[in-house]
């Protein structure tokens, strides 16, 4: 498991990341919560375990903050004290620890603590992919891939960085289910989804917008690096038709590009730009590439 440490004491700080990678987990070590908040933000990390008491920072302060983004990921946090009060436990699962561990620890209720994290992480990862994931194509579905854009277009407001979305379309999908059937249709979206996430960067996000509608998010670059990017989907899906049950089936999609450079919060203002550049790449012929000249 890939663990995050923050921990201000630099001999429990090795001793911790020693003790858990003999455990065979993963670690990062860092040594006051504010280095630990800027960890978490630019990695994935399904578990942080971070002393109560620190400067700058606190295990509570950090705890309250990564609570407080609206994360596809769940994080287990598992605080370190030397308190062992009841009001203390309550105050810290009221900022929203999930279990303690007193100082100085010992190795066997760390590993027994840390399986209980793994079985809860599992179960609540299970979960959330039903909640948050297209159950046809596997993709996230419309309520999480929203929920990402409007989180990284209010840190790309704060930062002043850019982002993307693509709004892609398969073309002439209602001739798919009218001439094969349904089945061949589910099919075909399947394949568009498997084909559209091989050809993104490991950054770049994709849900299923509606019927066989994509949206697609890209972070960072400009809108030039995000039209190079629909170019590549174009293609992968017009590489060669889909070889489904129902015989080959041939499937291009058309796709409207546009770009926020960290001026606007607006999911559905920069939604909108990329729909008006699809349509102008339908109206041109299909099987092709529009982006919006609208400044969002």
């Amino acid at each position: 498991m890939k663990i995050l440490i923050a921990e201000d004491d630099t001999t429990s700080r090795l001793l911790f990341s020693a003790t858990l990678r003999k455990l065979g987990h993963t670690v990062t070590a860092v040594e006051d919560g504010h280095e630990a908040w800027k960890a978490w933000q630019q990695g994935e990390y399904p578990l942080l375990i971070s002393d109560w008491m620190m400067p700058n920072i606190d295990g509570l302060q950090l705890c309250r903050m990564i609570r407080g983004e609206p994360g596809l990921q769940y994080t287990y946090v598992i605080l370190l004290t030397s308190l062992d009060s009841k009001g203390s436990y309550l105050e810290g699962m009221d900022a929203g620890a999930d279990d303690f561990i007193t100082k100085p620890f010992d190795e066997e209720q760390l590993a027994a603590r840390l399986r209980v994290a793994e079985r809860i992480l599992g179960l609540h990862n299970r979960l959330h992919i039903q909640a948050t994931h297209d159950h046809l194509t596997g993709v996230w579905n419309r309520g999480a891939i929203m929920a990402y854009l409007q989180k990284e277009l209010e840190r790309g407001s704060r930062q002043g960085t850019c982002i993307s979305v693509i709004v892609a379309d398969l073309d002439h999908f209602k001739r798919v289910n009218d001439t094969y059937g349904h089945p061949a249709g589910d099919e075909v979206l399947q394949e568009a989804a498997r084909r559209m996430g091989l050809a993104l960067r490991g950054y770049d996000r994709i849900g299923r917008y509606g019927g066989e509608e994509f949206l697609i998010t890209a972070l960072g670059g400009d809108g030039s690096q995000a039209e190079a990017l629909a170019e590549r989907v174009c293609c992968s899906i017009r590489a060669e038709p889909v070889n489904s049950r129902f015989g080959k089936i041939p499937m291009t999609v058309s796709l409207g590009v546009a770009t926020g450079y960290g001026q606007s919060e607006d999911a559905g203002m920069l939604i909108s730009a990329a729909d008006e550049a699809l349509y102008r790449a339908k109206k041109a012929g299909r099987n092709r590439v529009e982006t919006s000249t609208r400044k969002v």
